[in-house]
């Protein structure tokens, strides 16, 4: 859904004949009918698009060819201001990634957040800002259908909830609350997540930290499984086969050691979601997606970011006509 910034001041021009009043009367009450649209719109962040999150995305173009059941496109949004764009899977009740901007960050987490549900997928009538969980046992209903609680990871021993927009990679407080939505979280392996992921994202922080000059692109999914934890004889959390991540910089530095200078402008990792044979496998861009393609509720045109993420630096490469293979600093 659209989201429209509040009109103020609104003035109608006055009628200036007798002629004209059944135009000016029509332009008022056409006013009124778009303010009033506009207001409706306003409040939606669930819709069919990502139009008002896109500039979550690298070129403002979202991942291609991932599939699902009831596809919901969530512009992610908390205090009134979208913080990041989730493609989620309705019939799954399973987020299939999230889209965010990298912000350099010290990597601490905020532990005073409270979970947070999605209200939009509950009611189109709900605001487009998350809301705090009720603390009762008894949810409403439409939370449940809509979305996993958390009494679902309860019986859920071996799992913890894991972030696909981590709090570590966002620097301000606001931001890192945003990602404490069971909306942006997926049932992880314990000791996937505390010995292979966690890692695995501190070193991506650090890495764009010190060598990324822009904005990065980071698009953070799972593949699916199948298997199910229940709750209630239900089936309730799905459970991801793996997760994986690509990160897009396209400016980014040219002097960077040896070692990272190939991981950009883009690179990506996944890893197997169990107990053993979990480490990540960090591989270029187009590996990831041929990676992806191997796995179910994938196109055979998956991308990630647009034209595989091109380098900002390259532009300059080729203004200045150099023939060196190192990439040029904007």
């Amino acid at each position: 859904m659209l989201e429209y910034l509040p009109v103020h001041g609104r003035h109608f021009k006055p009628c200036c004949s007798i002629f004209s009043l059944s135009i000016c009367v029509r332009m008022h009450l056409f006013g009124a009918y778009f303010l009033s649209f506009t207001a409706v719109m306003a409040s939606a962040s669930v819709s069919n698009s990502f139009r008002d999150c896109s500039h979550f995305f690298y070129m403002q173009t979202p991942p291609a060819g991932i599939r699902g059941t009831s596809l919901k496109r969530i512009c992610q949004k908390y205090a009134d201001k979208l913080r990041y764009a989730t493609l989620y899977d309705g019939g799954r009740r399973l987020p299939l990634y999230s889209a965010y901007i990298f912000k350099k960050s010290d990597g601490k987490r905020r532990a005073d957040t409270p979970w947070m549900y999605e209200p939009q997928l509950v009611s189109d009538d709900e605001n487009g800002n998350m809301k705090v969980l009720p603390m009762t046992e008894d949810k409403p209903p439409l939370i449940e259908d809509s979305q996993t609680v958390l009494e679902d990871y309860v019986d859920a021993v071996e799992y913890r909830r894991g972030p696909l927009n981590p709090d570590r990679h966002q620097a301000d407080p606001d931001d890192k609350s945003s990602t404490y939505t069971l909306t942006n979280v997926v049932p992880m392996i314990t000791d996937f997540l505390e010995t292979s992921w966690n890692p695995y994202l501190d070193t991506i922080r650090r890495r764009l930290n010190n060598f990324c000059h822009g904005q990065s692109y980071i698009v953070t999914g799972v593949t699916v499984s199948g298997a199910t934890v229940r709750r209630e004889n239900r089936d309730r959390l799905s459970i991801p086969k793996h997760v994986w991540m690509g990160y897009c910089c396209p400016r980014f530095d040219r002097n960077s050691p040896y070692e990272v200078r190939f991981m950009f402008p883009g690179y990506g990792g996944y890893a197997l979601n169990e107990q053993t044979d979990n480490r990540v496998v960090e591989v270029p861009l187009k590996k990831l997606e041929t990676f992806l393609r191997s796995q179910t509720d994938v196109d055979s045109d998956v991308t990630v970011f647009y034209k595989g993420c091109v380098s900002g630096n390259t532009v300059d490469k080729k203004r200045r006509d150099l023939p060196s293979v190192d990439l040029q600093p904007v």
